[in-house]
């Protein structure tokens, strides 16, 4: 009994060719969307703010 338990969970880890699949297209999307969202207009001049204003050296 034991020997079946033990063989039916190996066989089940692990990802599967298509999982795998599935798992890099939706990463692709995630990426996508957001790598419009940061190029957008008020994402990048805010960014742009904040690192001028980090690297601003008074004199």
């Amino acid at each position: 009994m034991r020997r079946l338990r033990s063989r039916r969970v190996a066989a089940d880890a692990g990802m599967s060719t298509a999982e795998y699949a599935v798992g890099t297209i939706a990463a692709c999307g995630f990426a996508a969307v957001l790598y419009k969202i940061v190029t957008s207009g008020p994402v990048r001049s805010a960014l742009t703010g904040v690192i001028e204003k980090a690297l601003h050296v008074p004199f």
